[in-house]
């Protein structure tokens, strides 16, 4: 914690700051470039963070930009412990907001600042997240109860017409998507943070290398500032689901889900039971 302790004060002509991170794994550069140019548009935006996992470095960016910073870690450290190396320069800087973002996202020129403002107003909300679609116009549910071993193993191996009800509960359907929720759990593919938060909580749990370091993050963030989907603004996620098309991501997404209910506890998590009852009834 002690490189926590220095702090340099930076302020933008904006009054207003977010650094942004994007992990990568072999890119896809095309994707990766139109979503950055699309960042570098805001004038909130001081540097974007691209944290390459690759097992090969690119030695040629397509982008050449004193706000456009390139890591090169030389494996693949996971989807927390990558996004983890930029939150800290943000801590550092003293950046109030850092943007956890998926490469295979497209955003509008209203998107940043729309939830920039609403994290503003609100200075109890500790990350917010927009409506998501796919390219196609449809929703994604990604706002999400805290899950127990039956919501996540059951939505993979079971027959999807006996999990339909179970389902609509946790993804919260029943609201309609048309408001603003106080959520326990939003996904990792857009998540905007106050850098507040993640100090005082600790970053993502580098324990597991994907998956549910989304949901550890909101839940400890949740604890003790609002976790908020804002659907006045919306972005699109092309959102690949890796492991319903690999056995490998497969494995790989049952061995951290285990680690995840190793830590906060399998079917006697009383808080999990808490937190979901106050979801269900705002």
């Amino acid at each position: 914690m002690q490189q926590y302790l220095r702090i340099r004060i930076i302020r933008s002509k904006n009054g207003i700051m977010l650094n942004v991170s994007i992990v990568l794994y072999q890119p896809q550069w095309e994707q990766v470039t139109e979503l950055t140019r699309s960042l570098l548009l805001c004038p909130h935006v001081r540097g974007v963070y691209w944290v390459d996992n690759s097992p090969v470095q690119t030695e040629v960016l397509p982008i050449q930009s004193a706000q456009v910073h390139y890591i090169f870690n030389g494996k693949n450290l996971g989807y927390g412990a990558a996004h983890n190396i930029a939150i800290r320069e943000s801590i550092y800087d003293d950046i109030p907001f850092h943007l956890v973002i998926n490469p295979d996202i497209i955003i509008t020129s209203e998107t940043l600042p729309t939830l920039l403002q609403f994290m503003q107003q609100y200075p109890e909300v500790g990350i917010v997240a927009p409506k998501v679609t796919y390219p196609n116009g449809e929703l994604q549910y990604l706002c999400k109860l805290l899950p127990t071993p039956w919501n996540v193993f059951g939505r993979r191996f079971l027959p999807q017409k006996w999990m339909q009800k179970s389902n609509e509960r946790y993804e919260l359907r029943h609201t309609g998507y048309n408001r603003p929720m106080n959520v326990p759990y939003l996904s990792g593919c857009f998540m905007l943070l106050r850098t507040e938060a993640v100090r005082k909580v600790r970053l993502f749990d580098e324990r597991f290398f994907m998956y549910p370091e989304d949901i550890d993050l909101t839940r400890r963030i949740h604890r003790d500032y609002l976790t908020v989907f804002y659907p006045k603004t919306t972005i699109i996620h092309k959102h690949e689901k890796a492991s319903y098309h690999s056995q490998k991501m497969l494995w790989v997404h049952i061995v951290n889900m285990c680690r995840y209910f190793n830590k906060w506890g399998w079917f006697c998590d009383l808080e999990r039971k808490r937190i979901n009852q106050q979801a269900l009834q705002q």
